[in-house]
């Protein structure tokens, strides 16, 4: 019976081991991010200032999130591609330029929200 599906608290301590396993890695292996956990971090106090209500500033906060969710998608993508072999293949390089753009799209909804909540600061 050794092969039993965990259950309650033990199966979240082990979904929690594996995704702390997956930010360890991802760090280690992926500047872009590092780079987006860094903005991520300096973007949490900068969208209290910049929000004009509890809720704009949880927005500006989450589309930041979001973009890592993606990045963390992406770096999926492209492991599960080289896992699959070296070599290069027209699929492969789709599924990664996909992927990079999910990446991108991704990327401007902060900047779309950012740059209308800093106008709306500055002109009041």
């Amino acid at each position: 019976m050794a092969n039993q599906p965990l259950k309650g608290i033990a199966r979240l301590r082990a979904a929690y081991s594996n995704s702390m396993a997956g930010l360890r890695d991802i760090w280690r292996s992926e500047e872009a991010f590092r780079l987006e956990a860094i903005t991520f971090i300096f973007c949490i106090p900068a969208a209290f200032w910049l929000g004009e209500t509890i809720f704009h500033s949880a927005l500006l906060i989450v589309s930041v999130l979001l973009v890592l969710i993606v990045e963390v998608l992406n770096s999926a993508i492209e492991a599960v591609v080289d896992r699959i072999g070296p070599e290069r293949h027209e699929l492969s390089r789709i599924a990664k330029d996909f992927g990079s753009l999910a990446v991108l799209l991704s990327a401007f909804l902060p900047g779309i929200l950012w740059l209308a909540a800093l106008w709306m600061k500055l002109t009041g």
